[in-house]
């Protein structure tokens, strides 16, 4: 077998790191889009309480002390919903202290405080540093195509204007200075992006023992969720047996036991009586048999979710499209649990939506397992409709999982389920 060449190797690894380090200095220039308007709101409550704090030297600032405070935490609350879009979650503190002393002493005001001065002086230097650097890689990369709208007088560089540009040579030069501004952007717009956010990762977030009680809440609540899924499941099967199978078997004594009696006077009708009885137990095995499937469907045993939802897929009365990437194997009731999930969400879809296609999306990433259902039905799903989406909310929650609904109105509806599988 020969052996590779190495530089064939590492050339599409080294391809792709570009293009990762492409797409991570996008992700850290939007943050830094969006921490600028935090910073923005931060020099304003900078200003409010300096303010305050200056009209408090001749006595009348006292009274605005609580409404600069709330402002504050207002400005601190924007930046504790930005930075857990990009991140972990931060969870907030307690409200205000109602009294100036309790005010003043409270640790989380104190931090914000801190957060506050230095977001709106070295995050604002972040910020502009990082528009000025994106700035001047655009504009020079792309002045080859506009130079020429320029008056002779202003066809310079943004370079500080290190010459002056009179043909297109000339304009070609300020491109090529242009890709040294993307290299510069490479590499430092990520850092400057991470050092912005670091103050208010640092300082803005609660103290450990309100993040443990926002845990324990939340492991309240899914254990809640689990019970009532439990619940909810073994009525299911309750009234399956009761109302199928149970009555199947019913049948089946009763007819053995009108077989018995007519037995002696005419064998021909007990034996047609036996027939019936011989298919309503034939009918009660087929019910029970469905029961145990829906359990645990027999196929997540023997084979994989893959194979599940394929079979899903083509008993589903419109055509449906499965893209499974799994190549690892889940705990069995994380499979299942997405099994059930994709069912339920193919039912609602060929009941309701008037849906001609559906797609169903499902990928392991790291320790989660990500579980899609598109349609491109007439949308406006609602979990108060009494569609199955409850029960799939509650199934979900059960395991700590995130379940997301998109359904405007004229479609298309997209459920997202994620659930933890572990590493």
């Amino acid at each position: 077998m020969p052996t590779p060449d190495p530089v064939a190797v590492r050339k599409p690894a080294r391809r792709w790191d570009v293009f990762a380090r492409a797409r991570a200095t996008l992700d850290a220039f939007e943050h830094l889009v969006g921490g600028l308007g935090t910073t923005v709101l931060a020099l304003v409550a900078f200003l409010l309480v300096a303010a305050t704090a200056l009209a408090c030297l001749f006595g009348v600032g006292v009274l605005l002390v609580p409404a600069a405070l709330r402002g504050l935490r207002a400005v601190a609350d924007r930046e504790r919903a930005r930075l857990s879009r990009w991140g972990p979650e931060i969870i907030g503190p307690d409200p205000v202290p109602s009294g100036l002393r309790a005010a003043l002493t409270d640790p989380a005001v104190r931090r914000e405080l801190g957060w506050m001065v230095t977001h709106a002086t070295l995050g604002l230097f972040l910020s502009l540093a990082g528009l000025t650097v994106s700035f001047s890689a655009v504009t020079n990369t792309t002045f080859p195509l506009w130079w020429w709208l320029l008056p002779p007088e202003e066809a310079a560089t943004s370079a500080m204007g290190l010459w002056t540009v009179r043909d297109l040579p000339g304009a070609l030069g300020v491109s090529l200075l242009g890709l040294g501004w993307i290299v510069l952007a490479l590499l430092l717009i990520p850092g400057m992006a991470r050092l912005q956010a670091w103050p208010g990762r640092r300082l803005l977030s609660a103290d450990p023992g309100a993040d443990l009680a926002l845990r324990v809440a939340q492991l309240t609540a899914t254990r809640a969720a689990a019970l009532d899924a439990h619940a909810a499941e073994l009525r299911r099967i309750e009234r399956s047996l009761h109302d199928g199978t149970q009555n199947r078997i019913v049948a089946v004594t009763i007819l053995l036991g009108a077989a018995r009696r007519t037995l002696a006077r005419d064998p021909s009708d007990a034996d047609a009586i036996l027939e019936r009885a011989q298919s309503a137990a034939e009918q009660a095995l087929a019910e029970l048999r469905a029961v145990a499937r829906s359990i645990l469907p027999p196929v997540l045993t023997d084979r994989s979710l893959a194979d599940a939802l394929t079979g899903l897929a083509t008993t589903c009365p419109i055509p449906c499209r499965i893209d499974a990437d799994i190549p690892v194997r889940c705990a069995a009731s994380v499979e299942a649990t997405a099994y059930f999930v994709a069912a339920e969400a193919l039912t609602n879809v060929t009941k309701h939506s008037q849906a001609r296609h559906a797609t169903v999306k499902v990928h392991r990433d790291a320790d989660r397992l990500h579980l899609q259902i598109t349609d491109d039905g007439h949308g406006g799903a609602d979990e108060r409709s009494g569609s199955g989406l409850v029960g799939i909310r509650r199934r979900t929650e059960a395991h700590d999982g995130t379940f997301m609904l998109n359904s405007p109105p004229g479609g298309p509806t997209t459920l997202t389920v994620s659930l933890p599988c572990g590493s």
